[in-house]
């Protein structure tokens, strides 16, 4: 048997005159197993069906070849690959944190407001976190308040994935950009 040239990337296999071997394992277009034939009778075989003969396992003991159409088989494994990307992309959407106070003023909430928008349109989740010190403890509702304020002032472009929930001196809601952009 002759030694195989393999391709220097992953991404470019071997495809018809660019095979080297003897003798070859044949797929079929659907799938089914044609059977070892000599390269030449592969090749004519994929050229019949108006497809390519593209090199699969090279190290197999024959070498396996597949029927099929290369440049759309190219186009669907970069179009899975971009999917991959986009979905790792919206899951690591990062946490950005924001500290309001219950008793914040006009200007601060509005600062807040603005920069937490920013963040939102470009994807990421938002924490909104409420401390309450000393005699605030008595009025846990006006932190509630608050969030649920900032929570309606974003709501046509963030959904509420936690409302705002007390632990301990802490009060914190999470927002997260809509879907459905």
């Amino acid at each position: 048997m002759e030694v195989l040239g393999i391709a220097k990337d992953n991404n470019n296999m071997l495809i018809n005159d660019q095979i080297k071997v003897r003798e070859v394992l044949v797929i079929g277009p659907n799938g089914e197993q044609v059977g070892v034939k000599s390269i030449q009778d592969a090749l004519t075989l994929a050229s019949y069906a108006a497809l390519d003969l593209v090199l699969i396992s090279p190290n197999a003991n024959p070498p396996v070849c597949k029927v099929m159409d290369y440049n759309k088989y190219r186009y669907e494994k970069q179009k899975k690959a971009k999917d991959a990307i986009k979905k790792q992309k919206a899951s690591m959407s990062e946490l950005k944190e924001y500290r309001l106070s219950p008793v914040i003023d006009v200007g601060d909430f509005e600062t807040k407001l603005r920069n937490a928008t920013k963040y939102l349109e470009k994807g990421d989740r938002i924490k909104l976190t409420i401390r309450f010190k000393g005699r605030q403890m008595a009025h846990t509702e006006l932190g509630k308040e608050v969030l649920d304020r900032f929570a309606d002032r974003v709501a046509e472009i963030a959904d509420v994935e936690q409302s705002p929930k007390l632990d301990g001196r802490t009060m914190t809601c999470v927002l997260a950009p809509k879907k459905d952009k």
